[in-house]
């Protein structure tokens, strides 16, 4: 439940931070402020329950609002806090600081005697070569929700994103023709660095970040099955009620009808068919990876059949 508080909150924060843009000692000196005021309330707040946690143009974006419309559901001050992957640095405080009151919680729970919880969506932790390490070591109970979508949807719908924003230049093809040596080395170095995060491999990796089974082999040998929802994204979209419910569901929460399942992020594209021939190439290319996802999840999701 997104409250008036959290949105006051959030427009403050961005606020202050574009003002504090211009004054780069006086960001350092309200960074190191706010960073201490954190490290003394930090205990106040409560954790996430639940992490939406991959994967990148899926529809995380739309789950994650839909699941803050349920009333026993207490959103955080934003949907992607991004502390386990770029923003560690910070320390669990400033991590605990995003979320709810513990004064909430119990006023929720023992007086109201209602059910509370609350969550956060980073897609990019399910990539990151350090966040799984730091989740199981701060959240081990916690439930992921992943979804999954047609690897060269979703490949195309990221192009279109950065094409949009002015982050790419190249056509399709020839951005994927030339991934490799775009994103070569970033993934190693944020294995060697802790403290370093490569936004080239995040914008960049348009067939990398569509090679599920390589991410998900290693999640799923660190958490038990019972603790994650895998959701197809094409089904999602074409039956939003009934795969909504599942993830209530999923949480122990009560069934919700929302009245309007509106898209979020979803943008409509000049030339948003992707070439014939070049979609066959990419059919031929997720292919094998796509039949090892399927067996890993015992699920065929029949893409591209």
């Amino acid at each position: 439940m997104e409250t008036l508080e959290s949105k006051i909150i959030v427009n403050r924060q961005k606020i202050l931070r574009h003002k504090l843009q211009k004054h780069v000692k006086l960001q350092k000196f309200s960074t190191a402020v706010y960073l201490q005021y954190c490290s003394l309330t930090g205990f106040l707040h409560v954790l996430p329950n639940f992490l939406i946690i991959g994967f990148v143009k899926c529809g995380t974006t739309s789950m994650y609002q839909y699941l803050i419309k349920h009333p026993n559901v207490y959103a955080p001050t934003g949907k992607e806090i991004d502390y386990f992957d770029r923003l560690y640095a910070r320390g669990i405080n400033w991590y605990k600081n995003k979320f709810p009151f513990r004064t909430k919680k119990f006023f929720v729970q023992k007086l109201l005697k209602k059910d509370f919880i609350t969550g956060e969506a980073t897609p990019r932790y399910i990539e990151h070569p350090h966040a799984l390490k730091r989740i199981k070591n701060t959240l081990p109970h916690t439930k992921f929700i992943v979804l999954l979508r047609n690897p060269i949807d979703r490949a195309y719908s990221h192009y279109n994103q950065n094409l949009h924003l002015d982050y790419e230049f190249r056509s399709f093809e020839d951005a994927l023709t030339h991934e490799q040596e775009r994103i070569k080395g970033r993934f190693i170095k944020m294995q060697q660095n802790e403290h370093y995060y490569s936004w080239d491999y995040d914008l960049y990796g348009y067939l990398e970040h569509g090679m599920y089974v390589n991410k998900l082999e290693i999640w799923l040998r660190e958490f038990p099955r019972e603790q994650f929802l895998f959701i197809q994204t094409e089904e999602f979209l074409k039956n939003t009620e009934t795969i909504y419910r599942q993830a209530l569901e999923f949480l122990n929460l009560s069934p919700l009808k929302i009245n309007d399942y509106k898209r979020y992020k979803e943008r409509e594209y000049k030339n948003s068919k992707i070439d014939t021939a070049l979609r066959k190439k990419l059919v031929e290319y997720f292919k094998p990876h796509n039949e090892k996802l399927y067996e890993l999840l015992g699920t065929n999701f029949h893409w591209d059949e």
